[in-house]
């Protein structure tokens, strides 16, 4: 009996001792959840704050770009970009505030500003025709005149049912190109022309003042320096048909009237 008796004894402590281990662990690892579902409750808490400040921030930028077009419609465009200003420092992905801001900054003329929010805006939606629409404008205005081309071309590639970009924006381009190109080609013409007066190669040699090859070397320099002073007053425009011309500005003046007929050559030489 007093052997069972202290079996008994020796079970019944080792039973608390057991049961008091195992509440422990439970205890322990309910511990443990429980910071565990805090901590997942912190994270689900600041990503939550995240989503709303980021959908307040597009609420508000929404209405700022709003308040902007709408100032804009009334002519107030500076108080317009200041809106849109705003708008972009809480969205500064949103490529509809810089094309927006890039169109009346074309319109008050501040030609580089506006082409790099055009460019910001195709950057951020790189196919969106009407972005590259204003893009080109702007670069025309900037006289980037072979930029504005290319961008229209990307705008019709993106949308060519859009009547305007072919028949206006592309062009118009057109247009300036050659005349860009025919101005180019006038001043190289200018250039060389007063060149070879300077450099007359008639000169280099020495006449007979009786001869007449000198008559015909006066006769040669002369002529070149009226058709000088032609290209001087010629300017390139660009007819009702968009069809580029050479038109002579201004009057001839006593220095313009240059002797270039043999037949005054020969008055000077007999005087």
């Amino acid at each position: 009996m007093a052997s069972f008796g202290w079996k008994k004894k020796i079970g019944e402590r080792v039973s608390k001792s057991a049961v008091q281990h195992f509440e422990t662990e439970a205890d322990k690892a309910e511990g443990d959840k429980q910071s565990q579902d805090e901590e997942v409750d912190w994270l689900h808490a600041i990503k939550r704050r995240k989503e709303i400040l980021l959908e307040d921030c597009a609420a508000k930028s929404k209405r700022l770009k709003d308040e902007g077009t709408q100032l804009a419609e009334q002519g107030r465009h500076w108080e317009a970009i200041k809106k849109w200003d705003e708008a972009i420092q809480l969205t500064p992905d949103d490529p509809l505030l810089y094309e927006m801001k890039s169109q009346v900054l074309t319109i008050l003329h501040e030609v580089f500003p506006a082409v790099k929010a055009a460019e910001t805006a195709v950057k951020f939606r790189p196919l969106w025709w009407e972005g590259w629409q204003t893009l080109g404008r702007a670069q025309l205005n900037l006289g980037e005149v072979d930029l504005a081309v290319r961008s229209f071309q990307i705008a019709i590639h993106q949308c060519p049912s859009e009547n305007t970009l072919w028949q206006e924006d592309l062009s118009w381009a057109w247009t300036l190109q050659r005349q860009l190109s025919a101005t180019k080609e006038k001043t190289r013409q200018e250039e060389e022309t007063k060149k070879r007066i300077l450099n007359a190669p008639e000169l280099e040699r020495d006449y007979d003042f009786e001869s007449d090859e000198v008559l015909a070397a006066c006769v040669a320099v002369a002529e070149r320096q009226s058709h000088y002073e032609e290209l001087k007053r010629t300017t390139v425009v660009i007819d009702a048909e968009g069809n580029i011309r050479n038109v002579v500005t201004g009057e001839k003046g006593p220095e313009d009237t240059a002797t270039s007929s043999k037949e005054q050559f020969v008055k000077s030489r007999g005087l």
